[in-house]
């Protein structure tokens, strides 16, 4: 029986010349044999605790911001678990890891299989290009990486990302979830589709 393992890893976030310190989420999809691990922000020791022993069959990265992708690699070699991207965040992939390639790509609608549950890959670009989330209908529950927060959506501000864009992907990809679906974030605490749900237009309103 597949279940959702968590750490919290603390570090930075760098971009378009400024740096902030943040702390991220990381959560681990399995059961007690094998998982797979969702983002790969600061610290591999933190990362392999979690993992504790199990084989891990892929590196799932939502976005390739350096706070979600900045020990990918290093990961990838203590595991043999390749890294997987979508290929619209190449562009930010690069800034951090310029001479290491993911190993794999993350598509709309892929499907990706461990311990007896799937998870269904939704690209949700705004946040990033090519930011995706993880759909886990037997677990009910999706992990929005930094499209969707605790009350409200990612941030948009900075390089590679749009307000109109990620707003869009919520409508679409998100909200249309059954309500009672756990929202496990980048970064803080969880939510509920349905919870966030009734804030769309005031999210628009606010930025407007």
């Amino acid at each position: 029986m597949a279940r959702v393992d968590h750490a919290v890893t603390r570090g930075t976030f760098s971009l378009d010349g400024q740096t902030f310190a943040v702390d991220n989420n990381v959560w681990v999809v399995g059961d007690d044999t094998e998982c797979v691990v969702i983002d790969a922000p600061h610290d591999v020791e933190a990362i392999l605790r979690v993992v504790d022993g199990r084989a891990v069959k892929a590196i799932l990265a939502t976005h390739a911001h350096d706070d979600h992708v900045r020990v990918a690699p290093d990961l990838a070699r203590a595991t043999g678990a390749p890294v997987l991207l979508h290929p619209a965040d190449h562009v930010l992939w690069k800034l951090t890891h310029p001479d290491v390639k993911p190993d794999g790509d993350l598509a709309d609608g892929q499907v990706v299989e461990v311990a007896g549950t799937s998870l269904h890959v939704l690209h949700t670009p705004g946040h990033a290009p090519g930011a995706v989330c993880f759909h886990a209908p037997d677990l009910g529950a999706v992990f929005t990486g930094d499209t969707l927060f605790h009350g409200g959506p990612g941030a948009t501000g900075r390089s590679h990302s749009d307000f109109d864009t990620i707003i869009d992907s919520i409508s679409r990809r998100l909200l249309t979830l059954p309500g009672d679906t756990v929202v496990h974030t980048g970064h803080g605490d969880d939510t509920t589709i349905g919870a966030e749900a009734p804030h769309l237009g005031d999210w628009i309103t606010r930025a407007r």
